[in-house]
């Protein structure tokens, strides 16, 4: 099982960087980066920080990939 997310995809339609994001959900531009990557899995609390930036359920940002 994998994590997938939809973060870059509805960052970018924000029009915003990810130093930008960063900054709205008080992480750095790395963390962002990592997680959009797949490389980092965010806490739920961050999980719920980034969707509620984006005003959408965690489920509509982050799914469950089955192998």
């Amino acid at each position: 099982m994998a994590l997938k997310n939809r973060l870059k995809e509805f960052r970018s339609s924000f029009n915003i960087t990810q130093e930008e994001f960063g900054a709205n959900v008080q992480v750095t531009r790395k963390t962002i980066n990592t997680i959009e990557n797949g490389i980092f899995v965010p806490s739920v609390t961050l999980a719920i920080k980034l969707a509620k930036f984006f005003k959408i359920p965690v489920e509509k940002l982050f799914s469950i990939e089955e192998d």
